[in-house]
């Protein structure tokens, strides 16, 4: 598969071998290991009409994890929400998550290394690590969608002074899944 290939129709998952399942994976949330584990099986043995018909099976199957007591459920769950890269990274291994943080970025301004710029980066540093420390284990994760950061600065305020991570967790499910479907819909 290239940087940005077409996806197959979502009905011949069953029939393609783990790694290329497992790649399509990775391109609509992120590579995670944890993922393909919970995952795969559910793609060779079950056919979805559409990857939105998937999607959905994966938030569902997660927000099931989400709502689990054991520790060992929360911990995987915690690691596919953790796939995702800090946002602002410099190092991005995911190409669709090159391309979507980039367009928060031209949502902001361009890409000009001025004052404002700096000050934003280092913002966005600063929330992400308040986040991680009040959240352990997970990553801010949001549905960018073009808004500019200073939008996403008070989302990620408030999910920090809302302290619930049961809450936390469901919303980086839906936010995992609104990505998914948006790059689904690119990908097609």
């Amino acid at each position: 598969m290239s940087a940005h290939p077409n996806l197959p129709p979502a009905t011949e998952l069953p029939s393609l071998s783990n790694p290329d399942r497992a790649k399509i994976l990775d391109l609509l949330f992120e590579p995670s290991p944890a993922l393909h584990s919970i995952f795969l099986p559910l793609t060779a043995s079950q056919s979805f009409s559409t990857y939105d018909h998937l999607i959905a099976a994966i938030g569902a199957h997660l927000l099931s994890l989400a709502e689990s007591s054991k520790t060992e459920l929360l911990k995987e769950l915690d690691n596919v929400l953790s796939s995702h890269p800090r946002l602002g990274e410099k190092k991005v291994d995911s190409a669709m998550s090159r391309m979507e943080q980039a367009a928060m970025l031209k949502a902001s301004g361009g890409a000009g290394e001025d004052e404002a710029k700096v000050r934003e980066a280092e913002t966005l540093s600063a929330l992400n690590k308040e986040y991680e420390e009040a959240f352990p284990g997970l990553r801010y994760v949001v549905f960018v969608n073009g808004r500019p950061r200073t939008v996403i600065f008070e989302d990620m305020k408030r999910r920090i002074a809302r302290g619930d991570i049961s809450e936390e967790r469901r919303e980086a499910i839906k936010a995992m899944c609104d990505i998914a479907s948006d790059r689904a819909a690119k990908l097609q």
